[in-house]
């Protein structure tokens, strides 16, 4: 199987306080978790979900989704000199 992976976006909202993870390969995918190995595992729940949903795919019997989960996250230190 060469699969091309469905690219997912995740960023740290630094005033909520959660990851959030987005996609435009797979509609409507939204969602958020407080940490990042949180987030993979509703990632793993809702990407088959809604490509199916979507008709993007339809699952077979020992049938692979490969994902991407590209993250990022900025934080500021204030030094005190």
């Amino acid at each position: 199987m060469n699969q091309k992976p469905y690219q997912v976006e995740a960023f740290w909202d630094r005033e909520a306080q959660v990851w959030v993870a987005e996609s435009e390969d797979v509609p409507g995918l939204v969602t958020e978790a407080d940490t990042i190995e949180a987030l993979t595992a509703k990632l793993r729940q809702m990407i088959p979900e809604l490509l199916q949903l979507n008709h993007l795919i339809t699952l077979e019997p020992q049938a692979a989704i490969i994902f991407e989960l590209i993250s990022h996250r900025q934080e500021s230190i204030e030094c005190v000199v």
